[in-house]
């Protein structure tokens, strides 16, 4: 199955819905998605891609959120605590969370020439590596997947 971030989409669809239920889920939990917050998240949501917390501190300074560092690296914090957002630690970046509210196991596909990120479903990947570790006597509290290569457009264009 091809990844959302792959395909040709409505990606104003795809990103308001996200939006949406990221709204929904803060007021549930009684978090605030300030307006910067928010901001942030809109900016994280433009594109399937991840950026660097500098990338999105300059939009938000552009934007008159403010230009010091805390600004974006508080406001990405806080999407990545309430699982709105990802960290993508091979691109020290972040990334929107396509499946906020749900229970999940993602894994990243990152492409090496155009930086688009897919989130995939990893819960076969996640049990492998749980059962590998689990033979060693070992327990995973916390595992970030990520894969390099090329997405279809990219394939295609080589």
């Amino acid at each position: 199955m091809t990844a959302p971030a792959f395909q040709l989409h409505d990606h104003a669809h795809c990103s308001g819905d996200v939006l949406a239920r990221a709204e929904a889920l803060t007021t549930a939990s009684g978090a605030r998605l300030t307006p910067v917050r928010r901001r942030a998240l809109e900016i994280l949501l433009e594109a399937h891609r991840a950026m660097g917390a500098y990338e999105v501190l300059q939009r938000l300074a552009a934007e008159g959120y403010g230009n010091q560092p805390p600004v974006a690296y508080r406001a990405l914090e806080f999407l990545v605590e309430q699982g709105l957002a990802h960290r993508i630690r091979r691109l020290n970046a972040f990334t929107a969370c396509m499946h906020p509210g749900e229970a999940h196991a993602p894994a990243f596909l990152i492409c090496r020439a155009c930086d688009t990120v897919a989130e995939a479903a990893a819960a076969p990947v996640r049990a492998a590596l749980d059962a590998a570790a689990a033979d060693l006597g070992f327990v995973v509290e916390r595992a970030n997947i990520e894969a390099l290569g090329l997405c279809p457009a990219c394939q295609a264009q080589a």
